[in-house]
């Protein structure tokens, strides 16, 4: 790999890093509106309905944002145009 697409991996893992830590910041939001929610609605939440709203609504939240993540630094990072056999156009 040349030096430039070794910096655009790097440039590229790095962003996906940082949107996975803000994910993780709104998946735990989502998780508490989830479960405010539910508070309202059903008055008391047992520990078991807490576990399956977190596991639930917060694994959802970081896989969905996690798979498509690593499509888009699939992209960037140039793994897509290694795997297709294409040639950087210079």
């Amino acid at each position: 790999m040349t030096p430039e697409q070794l910096a655009r991996a790097a440039e590229a893992w790095a962003r996906y890093k940082r949107l996975m830590k803000w994910m993780v910041l709104v998946a735990a939001a989502t998780v508490l509106l989830a479960l405010a929610w539910l508070r309202a609605e059903t008055g008391e939440l047992r520990l078991h309905m807490v576990i399956a709203t977190i596991a639930g609504v917060g694994l959802s939240v970081l896989v969905g944002t996690g798979l498509m993540g690593l499509v888009f630094l699939s992209n960037t990072s140039g793994h897509d145009d290694a795997a297709s056999g294409r040639k950087d156009q210079e």
